[in-house]
């Protein structure tokens, strides 16, 4: 599906996403992403909370794309995200995606974890 153009400064938006892959910034990533202002790398999911804590002081609110449906995170996860100082909101990853771009093209302090759907 490609979503809505819209005006990034700094963000790197994701244009579009489909059965196993995400486009960001005209870049194609197979699997889990992870995007935060100009950085775009895979995300191996749940376990990989590390990438996630290494936002802290970078962000303020992390999305986190769940796939095709919503589902909840680890608890751990959730309470050592929080713990950082960082939101977390949990979302299919449709939703995550629109909203992520929304708030980034606000030029809010967001990052985008999100698991193909």
């Amino acid at each position: 599906m490609k979503l809505t153009e819209m005006h990034f400064s700094e963000a790197q938006p994701v244009e579009s996403y489909g059965a196993g892959f995400f486009k960001i910034g005209g870049q194609r990533v197979e699997g889990g992403m992870l995007v935060a202002n100009e950085s775009v790398q895979s995300w191996a999911g749940y376990e990989e909370i590390e990438s996630l804590l290494a936002l802290q002081g970078r962000v303020d609110v992390i999305f986190v794309g769940t796939g095709a449906e919503i589902t909840h995170l680890p608890a751990d996860m959730r309470q050592k995200i929080e713990q950082a100082g960082m939101g977390i909101e949990v979302m299919n990853s449709p939703s995550a995606c629109r909203t992520y771009n929304v708030l980034a093209a606000e030029g809010r302090r967001v990052a985008l974890a999100a698991l193909p759907v």
